[in-house]
């Protein structure tokens, strides 16, 4: 009889847990610059169902080969993301990127269009169906890889849509990627974006984060990056932070042990909700637990 106690009480506790977890929703975003529609998940804590109250939000992007679910799939921990968004009270949005986009609108191919895709079709989205602070003051950006260029990129261009920024092993010199034994695989599949100049390293420094140093010193957006000492991008990303430094822009700059990795990626998403939370709580935006 104690056994059957204690194990209905566990039962119990597991579902009680299970209704309290953040919820994931999949929405679709039409696109009218692509003329296509994508998803988005969107994770909403579980306070969201409880209060009346308006929402901060994190973007959060995926990297090169990867879709929009990647977030929710690929890390060790399978609920690393609701977690997240359960302890800091924060709706976090995760979009299609496709697999090689970096978030650019295209010269070349009007079906690729991702800057225009995220901040205007999917944060209006976003902002019309949940209940979202919806200014900068409540919108925050970060991503892995590919995403974490897509980030700097995305802010540094539109600092009106962000207060804060961050990238995680970001691509933030493009031309990186030509350098690679895979190079002939990566101007295959950079041609949707740059069609016949995807084997031209200028090019790709007309769009990368590391040519956009005045743009990012003018908006003064807080910024956090990170990347692994083993990662294959980390002489990038220590060329940007030197780069930073020397134009003195504020900026929260780690390395830390892995590669490019989602056991790396696992450890560093924290480190970036964190820093994006004490950003939002002083802007008095984050939404207070009851």
């Amino acid at each position: 009889m104690k056994n059957f106690k204690i194990l209905v009480f566990a039962v119990l506790l597991c579902v009680s847990s299970m209704s309290y977890a953040a919820k994931v929703d999949t929405l679709q975003v039409a696109s009218t610059a692509m003329s296509k529609t994508y998803k988005a998940a969107v994770v909403l804590p579980n306070s969201y169902a409880k209060s009346k109250s308006a929402f901060p939000v994190m973007y959060l992007l995926h990297g090169a080969y990867g879709h929009f679910g990647d977030w929710l799939k690929n890390t060790p921990n399978k609920k690393l993301v609701q977690n997240l968004s359960d302890q800091y009270n924060i709706i976090i949005v995760m979009p299609e990127g496709e697999t090689f986009s970096f978030y650019l609108d295209s010269p070349v191919n009007k079906g690729s269009q991702f800057e225009t895709f995220i901040t205007q079709e999917v944060i209006q989205k976003v902002d019309k169906t949940y209940r979202t602070i919806s200014n900068r003051n409540g919108r925050v950006i970060t991503g892995l890889s590919m995403g974490g260029h897509g980030a700097l990129y995305l802010s540094a261009k539109h600092p009106d849509l962000f207060c804060a920024a961050g990238s995680m092993s970001g691509a933030v010199d493009m031309s990186t990627m030509l350098n690679r034994e895979s190079s002939a695989q990566v101007v295959k599949l950079m041609q949707p974006v740059f069609g016949d100049k995807s084997d031209n390293s200028e090019m790709y420094a007309q769009y990368a984060v590391m040519g956009m140093l005045d743009k990012i010193k003018a908006n003064k957006l807080p910024l956090i990056i990170d990347c692994g000492v083993d990662d294959f991008l980390i002489e990038p990303n220590r060329e940007l932070h030197r780069r930073l430094v020397y134009n003195k822009v504020d900026h929260d700059y780690t390395e830390r042990p892995g590669a490019h990795t989602w056991d790396y990626w696992e450890n560093s998403l924290p480190f970036h909700v964190l820093f994006f939370n004490k950003i939002l709580l002083k802007n008095q935006q984050v939404v207070k637990k009851s």
